[in-house]
């Protein structure tokens, strides 16, 4: 049918197509917008609990789909992991992620509708992807926990939505093996490449800035006007540079 055709076969697609273009878009001709926007100025108490638990939350989440969505089943059967202990890890860590990632977020909503002043900061965009980030995760924790296969029982969606994903990546799709997962795990995919393609035009985009390179940069030495003062006087080397 067209619409297995269009939501498995075709979205994917455009879902990168907007996601890469829209990017560069921002970037381009918005960069003084390409920021997360932040609130802190407002308020910082809640912000500095629920946002390290939101965002470790999201990252062990991330890494989560990683392993799952890009790891074939045949690797863990090289390492002698079997199918049943591969989905008690995954429902455990899961779901510890994912109830770490909702409360995080759950406070950041709290606060940012609580608090008048972090409230009249909030644009349309932030409210329309609060929304859509729930959904996915509240989606996709009842995958973890409650989905189960088309007949009932246990479902491995690494041997359909992982083939799937995976497939996308070398241009051969395969709608039809998403048509036979069950219905809450094609809504999770759904809700994704709608995350995905709103993620340019929000402030989302601050997730390609992580200042990873702040791990490695040299240290910075700081002085006194004091101290500077008097190393000038006696006639003292300069502190030697960071590494």
């Amino acid at each position: 049918m067209f619409s297995n055709v269009l939501f498995w076969d075709i979205s994917p697609y455009v879902t990168l197509a907007v996601l890469i273009v829209g990017t560069w878009w921002r970037y381009r001709y918005d960069k003084f917008g390409w920021t997360s926007r932040s609130s802190q100025i407002y308020e910082s108490r809640l912000l500095r609990i629920g946002s390290p638990i939101f965002h470790f939350g999201i990252l062990a989440v991330f890494a989560g789909h990683v392993m799952g969505l890009l790891i074939p089943p045949r690797v863990t059967h090289l390492l002698k992991v079997s199918d049943y202990a591969y989905h008690m890890q995954a429902v455990i860590a899961g779901s510890i992620a994912g109830a770490a990632t909702l409360f995080g977020i759950g406070l950041l909503i709290y606060r940012r509708f609580t608090r008048t002043s972090v409230s009249m900061a909030t644009s349309a965009s932030d409210k329309v992807t609060y929304v859509v980030l729930v959904l996915a995760i509240v989606v996709g924790m009842y995958c973890d926990l409650i989905g189960t296969g088309p007949h009932g029982g246990e479902f491995h969606y690494r041997y359909t939505v992982g083939m799937w994903f995976r497939r996308i990546w070398l241009l051969q799709p395969h709608g039809e093996v998403m048509v036979n997962a069950p219905l809450d795990y094609q809504l999770h995919t759904l809700i994704g490449m709608a995350l995905f393609t709103l993620w340019p035009f929000t402030r989302l985009v601050h997730a390609f800035s992580a200042p990873i390179a702040y791990l490695f940069r040299p240290y910075i030495v700081y002085r006194s006007r004091a101290a500077a003062a008097e190393g000038d006087l006696v006639g003292s080397a300069p502190p030697p540079r960071g590494w």
